[in-house]
């Protein structure tokens, strides 16, 4: 669970990064599944996986694990979203960002939200170190504050294949001086608010840096999933229509999300 003061400085600054971890057999275990998860994608960027918790192939051409499926399921880390959100918790998204060593892929600053199908916009980020994560190989940097108005900003479209997505908040928007560097262990993890402004350099090291990102909305929201057409306009194909989602925690406050679709039987 979250600390008072973790609470707080998530409603702040737009991320915290709380004492909870994961424990390192754990950690390792994942670390294999990834590795299995890299050598079944060898046609995909290992910074493009997208939802790598759905067994098997997906709509979107991956194939994931249900060990992440598990990992997101886990009931202290959503006991810690549901701190941060509300007691009624949807999973709606989960993706592994891994840089590999001399090559990993720049992430351009930009807002998740930009992005997403969710209205009321809202979704809680859970990024879960699996490697270590560094200025040296590229961690998550984030402009604290900036969710604090709950805009969009304009965001430009990169014509470059170097960078895992391909749109870029507007510079004049926010100071990018004013950004932190998330540096974490392995086990150890953020979380961060749907509205705050954050990106990665490339990682030039010779260390990987491997993380999960786990998404969750409050189910006072509704996953609308003919809001955004399937494409490949974001670098990487992105299929809401077909996206599975869970119910996690609490109910669904808008009687509208849809559990059933892109479930396998």
């Amino acid at each position: 669970m979250l600390t008072e003061d973790e609470i707080g400085a998530y409603a702040d600054q737009g991320f915290v990064v709380p004492k909870m971890r994961l424990a390192q057999p754990r950690v390792e275990a994942l670390r294999g599944t990834l590795d299995r998860l890299i050598a079944a994608n060898p046609q995909i960027r290992p910074e493009r996986l997208v939802s790598a918790h759905i067994e098997g192939e997906n709509a979107e051409g991956v194939k994931g694990s249900a060990d992440f499926l598990d990992l997101a399921r886990d009931p202290a880390i959503v006991a810690a979203v549901a701190q941060l959100i509300g007691p009624d918790v949807i999973l709606w998204g989960c993706q592994i960002f891994c840089k590999p060593g001399g090559d990993g892929m720049e992430v351009p600053w930009h807002q998740d939200g930009h992005y997403w199908p969710i209205r009321p916009l809202a979704t809680c980020t859970v990024w879960i170190a699996l490697d270590p994560s560094n200025v040296a190989n590229g961690c998550l940097r984030l402009i604290p504050g900036s969710h604090r108005d709950k805009t969009l900003l304009p965001h430009m479209t990169e014509a470059r294949s170097d960078v895992v997505l391909t749109q870029r908040a507007d510079d004049a928007g926010f100071d990018a001086s004013t950004a932190v560097d998330i540096e974490l262990e392995p086990g150890q993890m953020s979380l961060h608010d749907v509205y705050a402004i954050h990106g990665s350099n490339p990682n030039r090291s010779p260390q990987r840096r491997a993380g999960v990102a786990i998404r969750y909305m409050p189910a006072t929201s509704l996953f609308a999933r003919d809001l955004i057409a399937t494409s490949a306009a974001s670098g990487y194909k992105v299929d809401f229509s077909t996206r599975p989602i869970w119910l996690v925690a609490g109910q669904d406050r808008t009687g509208k999300n849809d559990f059933r679709v892109g479930h396998k039987s």
